[in-house]
């Protein structure tokens, strides 16, 4: 049987030189499905918890109706959909109910109007619970969860809400709309539920972020895969990054002496994910050897495989041929700098958040420089006026630091065409 998922991994450069002392490499580790996969389509088990709160009124509760009945009209008539609306207090709107009213459902929608404060609580653990009652595990159960502003005092049962999301294997995609709300809430909520958090940077964002949504929840057909590395002894791993389709360190998980394994969730059926991973290798003789075997497990739940695998080796070449030595794969070598840029200003918001102003302030800069290296002039802007902010006040604006927080993160979905063969540094 033909494998249903391709593996590949390429190292940033051939060959290392022969010396006495570690080495850095990167390697890209590329899982994407073949072409039957990709035409398989998930169905869905899906809720809408959306905050009607007043600050929502006028356009944004405008875009937000259309969104919703664009979204429905991307579904088919055998998915489960429910809405939840919320602000001081939550109400299902839409309980769970298979898309073949979709007309009804849509009016329904169209009657949502904004008023009242924002508790998020409330409309999660009903939203959720609407999610529960029909979850299948031969459908994509997910939560979308939109608010534009503060919720107050229930930061802890949120939190508590989407970690039993993620123990029942609901991801919640949680949707940020404009300045005033909490990125650090919602990235917890996505991140320990198995979802995501995301800016929607205004109003006529809602609708393409939300069809967005939709469509990628459908080709998440390759579930609970994991990476394995069998590394060769004196072969360390330093950090993995998940470059495709959002940048985001995944950290690993030591399972004996020489193995590491890496969570890498669901995999979109089209595009897969791309992994960069960081390894110390040790000084050896010339010769090629091999650092490592990849290794990554999946299931297809609708074609009836449970811990199907693929495997690809990590080979390099220790030469003393200086023209080998100072190849490198310039595709690879741009993931990386994007990387970079993203780990600068990730650590620039840490530090400025721990009141290391000084310390902020120049990662806020070399990230900068690296962005407008990059091509990427907006966000150089963007990083720049707020190390300007930090020297002037002390603070960064909230419209800035959530801007760079969130688009550093889709620096890798615009990648430049770059050859993938090696190029002298």
């Amino acid at each position: 049987m033909a494998e249903q998922l391709k593996l590949e991994a390429t190292l940033n450069k051939p060959a290392v030189p022969v010396t006495s002392a570690q080495q850095l490499l990167y390697v890209l580790i590329e899982a994407v499905p073949d072409e039957v996969v990709a035409q398989v389509r998930m169905k869905l088990n899906f809720g809408f918890v959306l905050d009607r709160s007043g600050s929502m009124r006028g356009e944004k509760i405008d875009r937000l109706i259309e969104a919703v009945e664009l979204a429905l009209s991307r579904m088919q008539a055998d998915d489960l959909v429910s809405v939840t609306i919320f602000s001081d207090s939550a109400r299902v709107l839409v309980p769970s109910t298979r898309l073949s009213s979709r007309s009804s459902l849509a009016a329904q929608v169209r009657r949502i109007r904004a008023g009242g404060g924002t508790e998020m609580s409330r409309g999660l653990s009903l939203g959720l619970r609407e999610v529960y009652q029909h979850r299948e595990t031969d459908r994509i159960n997910q939560v979308l969860l939109l608010t534009d502003g503060q919720t107050h005092g229930d930061e802890p049962q949120c939190l508590k809400l989407a970690r039993e999301a993620g123990e029942h294997q609901i991801p919640i995609q949680a949707l940020g709309l404009g300045d005033d709300w909490n990125e650090n809430l919602l990235d917890e909520i996505g991140t320990i539920s198995g979802g995501d958090a995301d800016l929607v940077a205004g109003a006529d964002d809602i609708v393409p972020i939300f069809t967005q949504t939709v469509q990628r929840s459908q080709q998440a057909v390759l579930k609970n895969a994991h990476l394995t590395l069998r590394l060769v002894a004196g072969v360390s791993p330093r950090q993995v990054w998940q470059v495709t389709p959002m940048i985001s360190n995944l950290g690993y998980t030591p399972l004996g002496e020489h193995d590491v394994q890496v969570s890498l969730g669901d995999l979109d059926a089209v595009e897969g994910k791309a992994i960069l991973v960081e390894l110390l290798v040790p000084a050896r003789r010339p010769g090629r050897y091999r650092l490592a075997q990849t290794e990554v497990t999946y299931d297809i739940p609708l074609l009836g495989l449970r811990g199907a695998s693929v495997r690809a080796p990590i080979v390099v070449d220790y030469t003393s041929d200086q023209n080998l030595t100072s190849r490198y794969n310039p595709r690879i070598m741009n993931i990386v700098e994007r990387v970079t840029a993203f780990k600068l200003q990730t650590r620039a918001l840490q530090e400025a958040e721990m009141g290391d102003i000084a310390g902020a302030t120049r990662k806020l800069r070399a990230a900068a420089t690296r962005l407008l290296e990059l091509g990427e002039q907006d966000l150089a802007t963007a990083a720049t006026t707020e190390a300007d902010n930090l020297e002037r006040s002390g603070h960064m604006s909230s419209g800035g630091s959530k801007r760079l927080r969130y688009q550093t993160r889709k620096l890798t979905q615009k990648l430049p065409d770059l050859p993938d063969e090696d190029q002298d540094a």
